[in-house]
């Protein structure tokens, strides 16, 4: 169900963007040319995009010698970002639910990252744990995506599909910024900084940023609610 939404939504996602090839980037907010760039994820050699779509991003942080690897659960987008940036020496694309080869994997990287991507749509008290864990100390997390809708907080449930059609639903979860730094501090994230970006026009929707680092020391885990 989940992976006919995304193969869904990438198909709707060729259609409507431009397939420019010339100038791959890392862009945490919907509008262009706004707000923050990589500079959020330091000097990393190492980099894991959880949800990485046309695999833009990707492709930047390869770009610039970056080992740098993306895993979406739509086969859809990996075919495109492969198509894309699969000449990019360095930018490699799996095919994977992110808790799956998050707990398979073998290895840490110095950056995790998401950008619109599937730490918006998984539960904190799963894939939080997993990227500490495969995170190399002191590596940095960072994640962008829509502010919480003003009292709606938590789990909620979004259809992604005509009402009339075969229902196709998924689940995100959507914070406060002071909610998200406790459940990151709660794991064993230190130096966080969540906040809103304002958008580039008064009174347009603004951008949810959350940066952390991993601590050393066991984390200090609890459930959420």
């Amino acid at each position: 169900m989940t992976t006919t939404y995304w193969n869904r939504y990438a198909l709707g996602a060729a259609n409507a963007a431009p397939d420019d090839e010339s100038a791959p980037s890392v862009r945490w907010t919907q509008y262009p040319s706004h707000g923050p760039g990589i500079e959020l994820l330091g000097d990393p050699r190492s980099s894991l995009e959880l949800g990485c779509g046309r695999g833009d991003a990707v492709a930047a942080l390869a770009a610039r010698g970056v080992d740098a690897t993306g895993v979406d659960l739509s086969g859809t987008q990996c075919e495109q970002a492969r198509r894309r940036w699969g000449h990019v020496a360095g930018a490699r694309f799996e095919h994977a639910d992110v808790l799956e080869f998050l707990g398979a994997a073998d290895r840490t990287w110095d950056a995790i990252y998401s950008i619109w991507g599937a730490i918006w749509f998984l539960d904190p008290a799963l894939v939080l744990p997993l990227v500490r864990k495969h995170l190399a100390p002191g590596g940095k997390l960072v994640f962008s995506h829509a502010p919480p809708v003003p009292g709606a907080y938590g789990i909620q449930g979004m259809y992604g599909a005509a009402f009339t059609a075969d229902p196709l639903w998924v689940y995100r979860w959507s914070y406060e910024p002071d909610v998200w730094a406790e459940l990151l501090r709660r794991n064993g994230f230190g130096n966080i900084h969540a906040r809103v970006e304002a958008a580039p026009e008064s009174g347009k929707l603004g951008t949810l940023i959350v940066e952390a680092e991993r601590r050393p020391g066991p984390a200090r885990v609890s459930p959420h609610g």
